[in-house]
């Protein structure tokens, strides 16, 4: 006969589903921003690159490849144009208040209309998120993708809608995804 026992076989008997997601709340992704803002060297840059993970949920790889010819305009809102996963395209909301940041800093840098808006590499960006992260004294463990779940976790609970959430994220229909946020 099998122990069924967790402790004794070392493994939770929650399905993985059922874990509780980590995630920041909105007040810690904004200390975090002013955090990084604050600092003299890069300081916007930096801010930018918190406010965009968590604001939009974007992926790192889709937030380091954002130019200023991807920020548009959609029914009179701001857009990013994307290309997500599996090379495919998609269109995010962006708060009208990010994207003015965003082309006013490209603005400020002279950044031609193909050239990437957040000139860092992948480690850099971890770098920058736990830097800033534990200068502002969050004690979670916080790296570029746990913006992404955070901003999922505050639109599910401003909309109650999973739909429109995986939708806004670019995500595959699967039952995981509504396990996750159900």
């Amino acid at each position: 006969m099998k122990n069924l026992n967790p402790v004794a076989v070392g493994k939770s008997m929650i399905p993985k589903a059922h874990h509780i997601v980590p995630y920041l709340t909105p007040d810690e992704v904004n200390m975090i921003a002013e955090t990084a803002r604050n600092d003299n060297r890069n300081g916007e840059r930096n801010s930018l690159l918190v406010r965009l993970l968590f604001e939009t949920g974007l992926r790192i790889s889709e937030a380091l490849s954002l130019t200023p010819r991807l920020i548009g305009e959609h029914e009179g809102h701001a857009v990013l144009y994307i290309k997500g996963k599996g090379n495919k395209p998609r269109m995010v909301a962006c708060p009208d208040a990010l994207a003015y940041r965003i082309k006013s800093y490209a603005y400020t840098k002279k950044l031609e209309l193909d050239d990437k808006i957040l000139d860092i590499n992948r480690q850099r960006a971890w770098q920058i998120v736990k830097y800033y992260a534990q200068k502002a004294g969050i004690k979670k463990k916080v790296y570029p993708h746990l913006f992404r779940h955070s901003d999922a976790i505050e639109r599910l609970r401003q909309t109650g809608n999973p739909k429109a959430l995986q939708y806004h994220l670019g995500t595959n229909a699967d039952r995981s995804f509504f396990e996750t946020f159900d």
